[in-house]
């Protein structure tokens, strides 16, 4: 086993693939009561790390105690300031600490113990890490005496976790706990967000030392301090004059563009310039989802105009955007007429996977509001007559192929049900899924309006996800009704939450998309494996009514249009949380889909086209 940082005060490991310099703005709560303590006071490693928690802001910590986090469980012990709430697995509430995160914009926070409550959150830091979330993971561990002898309950999280982390601390003195923590924050928080972990011995806890909370946090080894990124005028400038002359441009906006609260800047962007916007799956609600430049998706479940537009745009602008593979499918056929300019907060993106023309590198909002403010007008010459019929072309894919299924007065369609949940919450909920057929339905179906709407495990696709995130996203976002949309498979990753819904009155409204099986298994099994079957039938699984009702959370159940309706709209009623299993029909596909190996333009449409 390795040792962690025998012998060296604190011991910090970037990830090499996110070592370079986040811009050095302060992430948003890291300016709060930013003085230090003017009387120093004695206190223990586990009061000074609750005491940097509130200054830093953290309103909740989602955790699961055991032997090594114990000094911190007891100064947690009748604090009113401090909001903890108990998961029922240590899963349970990394993913409900990443569901906070990304539906406030804010850094979430979890605690596990050592050894396997740490390892227990290994498949949710690497959920976050892919999907570049801001988190504070903070686990316990053996004594320092006892680092390296293979003691009980000891890991090495930090080796463990050390590729899907931004950034890993072992504290190995008390006097630097809260220069740590705020490090930790800061990281977590600015330039290319993402989880970072700090793991604390167990007899540091207990120590106790002079509580200083630091003015300014400092930049760890392995990034650069220094001033804020500068945009690069020189090449903005270039994109601009180029988008003046392209007859087909395309938008490719990408979660980057919700990160950076650019959604604003984007919309602005696409109106002035006449540009049509696809969306990737983690960028839903980052660009209306009713609006008439709005094409939809794109990649392997994308819509035909979504698709199209980017194997014959002329321009591709990626905002935010990391080109990944189930947007450009077989990537040597990917937007093969477009030259590409590629908008990133990470230098390492840009030209990582598509040979590209205008490498912008900066944050979203404030290079598209410099483009906003002093980009030229398009040329008035024959070019904007071509993107108006570019437009036009488009408009007419909409129309021709618009996302549709065969609807059934005998059967529930999954397609149905997430129409309706758009329909009666007027697409402002926050939505919630797992992963798998219903996730795609998801992303079709429903029209994301706002950004921060749609919380799913895109990079990783973890299944167990869609649920805690959902608690999470409660718990930041009071008042706003949160929907969780999930599979009958996934739902039973997670059920156990269900606990803290009902404890808490949590009002999360729980829909589950019951078919039985696991659908995209066989879906693919359907399509590539030639109907070769191969163990996914759930029709053992347990009755989803009873499992809520048996942790106290108010039970439905619909297996028509009218129950549906009936059931979802007595779910949006109750005070409290709910769950309504939609029994559905169990041979529906997700289409159109684009098989793997295969070019945009080789979708299959689906029986109903």
């Amino acid at each position: 086993m390795k040792e962690m940082g025998r012998g060296l005060e604190s011991e910090t490991n970037p990830s090499p693939e996110r070592s370079a310099s986040p811009d050095a703005n302060p992430s948003p709560r890291s300016g709060q009561n930013s003085s230090p303590n003017p009387m120093p006071e004695k206190l223990t490693g586990s009061e000074i790390m609750l005491r940097t928690l509130l200054l830093e802001g953290v309103e909740c910590v989602f955790g699961y105690p055991g032997g090594a986090v114990l000094y911190m469980y007891d100064a947690l012990h009748g604090h009113e300031g401090f909001r903890h709430v108990l998961t029922r697995h240590e899963q349970g509430a990394v993913h409900a600490a990443d569901g906070y995160a990304r539906s406030t914009g804010k850094t979430g926070v979890c605690i596990a113990t050592s050894g396997p409550g740490a390892t227990n959150l290994v498949t949710g830091i690497a959920t976050a890490y892919m999907d570049s979330i801001p988190m504070v993971v903070i686990t316990g561990n053996v004594a320092t005496e006892f680092t390296g002898t293979d003691a009980f309950q000891e890991a090495d999280i930090i080796g463990i976790t050390q590729p899907i982390t931004k950034h890993s601390f072992a504290v190995r003195r008390v006097e630097d706990m809260s220069r740590v923590l705020r490090e930790a924050f800061r990281i977590a928080g600015t330039g290319r967000k993402g989880p970072v972990l700090v793991d604390i011995p167990k007899d540091v806890s207990a120590a106790t030392t002079d509580f200083v909370y630091p003015a300014e946090p400092a930049w760890p080894r392995g990034y650069a301090a220094g001033t804020r990124q500068r945009i690069d005028e020189a090449a903005a400038s270039r994109l601009a004059a180029r988008l003046s002359e392209a007859s087909r441009p395309l938008l490719l906006a990408g979660a980057g563009v919700i990160h950076a609260d650019a959604a604003e800047e984007l919309l602005v962007f696409a109106e002035r310039e006449r540009i049509p916007v696809t969306t990737t799956l983690l960028g839903l609600g980052g660009f209306p989802g009713d609006h008439p430049l709005w094409l939809g998706m794109p990649g392997m479940h994308g819509t035909v105009a979504a698709n199209t537009a980017l194997q014959e745009c002329d321009l591709l602008v990626s905002v935010g955007a990391r080109f990944d593979d189930r947007v450009t499918m077989k990537l040597e056929a990917f937007a093969p007429r477009a030259e590409i300019a590629h908008i990133d907060i990470d230098a390492a993106e840009i030209g990582k996977l598509v040979p590209t023309a205008h490498g912008i590198v900066g944050d979203a909002r404030e290079t598209l509001a410099w483009l906003n403010a002093r980009a030229a007008a398009p040329a008035r010459t024959a070019v904007p007559t071509e993107r108006e019929a570019w437009l036009r072309r488009l408009a007419e894919l909409r129309l021709r192929f618009p996302l549709g299924y065969r609807d059934s007065e005998t059967e529930l369609k999954p397609q149905y049900v997430i129409e309706m949940i758009d329909r009666t919450t007027n697409g402002e909920a926050i939505v919630t899924t797992d992963v798998g057929q219903h996730q795609m339905w998801t992303a079709q179906f429903y029209r994301f309006r706002r950004p921060r709407s749609l919380l799913t495990s895109g990079g990783l696709g973890t299944m167990g996800f869609g649920f805690p995130s959902a608690i999470g996203a409660c718990i930041g976002n009071p008042g706003r009704t949160v929907v969780s949309i999930n599979g009958d498979g996934g739902m039973q990753m997670c059920a156990q939450e269900l606990a803290v819904c009902a404890i808490h009155n949590v009002p999360v409204k729980i829909a589950v998309i019951n078919n039985r099986t696991l659908g995209m298994i066989r879906q693919w099994q359907k399509l590539i494996y030639e109907e070769r079957y191969s163990h996914i039938d759930l029709s053992g699984s347990p009755d989803f009514v009873k499992l809520a009702e048996a942790y106290g959370v108010r039970g439905l159940r619909a297996e028509t249009k009218a129950e549906a309706e009936r059931a979802w709209r007595e779910a949006l009623a109750t005070p409290g949380p709910a769950l309504v299993d939609f029994v559905v029909s169990r041979e529906e596909m997700v289409y159109p889909m684009v098989p793997q190996g295969s070019a945009l333009h080789e979708m299959i449409l689906g029986e109903e086209r």
